[in-house]
């Protein structure tokens, strides 16, 4: 009785310690946290999930590879080394998600990258990617044809334009799209990634929607755009109404976590007053409109 009882003990402890270690192998890393406005503390929209040493990124803001190699040196990620950069995802076609495409696909190739960059988008990609290696042509002729002798390779762009559903799968994750609400934008979609540890939804930029709920459904983690409703109601009409139609308040992103329960909301991409502690004033709105779950906000290199 006393052999089973250590062999059951050690048999749980076992299993505890496999689930934490499969849980420990899914990071999400914010490479940027930012907006259109102008932060040097916030570089544009991006982050990675990072899956058994396999790195995934979702958008692709200014910044995105230096973030990515700040990462890499400063949390020792090494998946995030620039030439490890390879399968990326956009959420949609905004300038502040998608200006780093050029870096993406040319530093990593420079810096090692061993084949293609693998790109998956909305209908619209396709043509972004083709123009951005027309602008380039002849930097990558003289990289791999000069003195350098780069890898020819790497200097390609395998773009993938997407519609909702399952649009990538391997060994490590299976990556969902579905369509979100971001203003007058004919195609844009959060996703959902599942991993052996956990599932993460990333809602990119949207207006509130119930398909964020949807998606989540009681997630590990859910990645949620986000604007000050005090700051939005001091702003013009104008404004408002832009904001309203495009990004989501603190209070209906109260409504939409309570209805999504996951286990962690994470705010990212955050319209705030400059002068405010961002932080503070974001969290304590959305407890004033009920939402007790746990919650942070994000910043550049932080990892969940």
């Amino acid at each position: 009785m006393k052999f089973t009882s250590l062999k059951l003990a050690a048999t749980l402890i076992f299993c505890t310690t496999f689930a934490l270690s499969q849980e420990a192998h899914t990071q999400l890393v914010i490479l940027g946290a930012g907006t259109p406005i102008i932060n040097p503390d916030r570089s544009g929209p991006s982050v990675a999930l990072v899956v058994n040493g396999s790195a995934y990124l979702v958008d692709f803001g200014p910044g995105v590879v230096r973030r990515a190699a700040a990462a890499a040196r400063d949390k020792h990620i090494t998946a995030l080394t620039p030439k490890n950069l390879k399968v990326v995802f956009a959420t949609h076609l905004h300038s502040d998600h998608t200006a780093g495409l050029s870096d993406l696909y040319l530093t990593p190739a420079v810096e090692g990258r061993p084949g293609a960059l693998e790109l998956y988008g909305p209908p619209g990609i396709a043509a972004m990617a083709r123009h951005i290696q027309a602008a380039y042509v002849k930097d990558v002729d003289i990289r791999v044809h000069g003195l350098e002798h780069g890898n020819a390779k790497a200097y390609h762009i395998n773009a993938h334009e997407i519609h909702p559903g399952i649009v990538y799968k391997d060994a490590n994750v299976t990556v969902r799209a579905f369509a979100v609400a971001h203003g007058t934008w004919d195609f844009s979609y959060g996703y959902r990634f599942d991993t052996a540890g956990r599932s993460i939804v990333i809602s990119g930029d949207t207006a509130p929607t119930q398909a964020i709920a949807r998606a989540c459904h009681g997630c590990d983690l859910l990645l949620h755009e986000v604007y000050s409703t005090a700051w939005f109601q001091e702003r013009t009409p104008a404004w408002q109404k832009y904001h309203a139609t495009f990004h989501t308040s603190t209070t209906a992103l109260a409504h939409i976590a309570n209805a999504a329960k996951p286990k962690q909301l994470v705010l990212y991409h955050q319209l705030f007053r400059p002068a405010d502690d961002v932080d503070k004033v974001l969290i304590d709105e959305l407890r004033k409109a009920g939402y007790s779950r746990p919650v942070a906000s994000a910043h550049d290199l932080d990892v969940f």
